[in-house]
């Protein structure tokens, strides 16, 4: 199947939808879900150095294409530099860390991981200088809210490629993303099933049954249909394949309609204006 990608600020193509591996500790379970999802298709991997699996996530990119033939440069590959690691010197050295454990000579995308205060400043100082060294193809945030926006802009040299955060219907995210894009970041999706909270969820359910697909692959196809970039994160190779198969069907305006109104603005992580990591 043919993955999909959007153009970001930056002119720099990247894929729609991807796999993320948020809490898979185990090395070798990360490399095996890594090479399944490149093998089903997908070209995205989401990693971050607070997951501790860079080394296997390493590891299933360089399986990966072995078997199947693909380059590095045919794959998008995003880590994120963690709190402790943040201000100006630590970051770029974090960013060489990154590399080294993940056995790659650059990333496609480098994102703050979360905004915090006092050095998320000097941390996007950094990322900047990764980015016009040629280091890294594409810089970004993560958790960012709009204040948060506003005042990284204010002085910035670089715009943010992407702002990754919590979404899926019951947190739309609908004034932060109207934000973002108007300012050319987009939005990119983490915990984009909720969990699995939503997965017997009657209106997606009912939308599920129409198009013949099952209830992840609706919450999915309603993300990457509205600009959201999406990371589902598994490890079962059978759930692999079947989150990437989304695009052979579209939804109708009434189905995003019905599932953005299942917002309630509730998260399932933490509060980016109050976390304590």
């Amino acid at each position: 199947m043919t993955q999909k990608t959007v153009t970001l600020n930056n002119d720099v193509e990247m894929p729609l939808e991807g796999l993320g591996v948020f809490r898979v500790e185990d090395q070798a379970v990360a490399a095996q879900s890594v090479q399944a999802a490149i093998r089903a298709g997908y070209r995205l991997i989401d990693t971050a150095a607070i997951y501790q699996n860079e080394q296997g996530v390493g590891e299933g990119i360089k399986a990966a294409c072995k078997e199947t033939g693909l380059k590095r440069e045919d794959l998008f590959i995003t880590s994120k530099v963690w709190n402790a690691d943040q201000g100006y010197a630590s970051t770029l050295k974090a960013y060489q860390d990154s590399l080294d454990r993940l056995g790659l000579d650059y990333l496609d995308l480098y994102l703050i991981h979360w905004p915090v205060e006092g050095k998320y400043k000097d941390t996007w100082r950094a990322m900047e200088q990764l980015y016009k060294e040629g280091k890294v193809r594409a810089i970004g945030v993560s958790n960012f809210q709009i204040h948060h926006l506003e005042d990284l802009l204010d002085g910035a040299e670089v715009v943010p490629v992407v702002n990754q955060v919590e979404r899926h219907p019951r947190l739309t995210q609908q004034p932060l993303k109207d934000f973002s894009e108007a300012r050319g970041i987009r939005l990119e999706a983490w915990a984009p099933l909720m969990v699995g909270e939503l997965l017997q969820d009657k209106t997606i359910g009912a939308i599920a049954e129409k198009y013949g697909k099952s209830a992840a692959q609706v919450i999915l196809r309603w993300h990457v249909q509205g600009g959201v970039i999406a990371i589902p994160k598994s490890v079962n190779e059978g759930r692999i394949k079947e989150n990437f198969a989304i695009f052979d069907f579209e939804l109708t305006e009434a189905d995003m309609a019905a599932i953005n109104a299942l917002n309630q603005d509730h998260r399932t992580g933490a509060d980016p204006d109050n976390f304590d990591f």
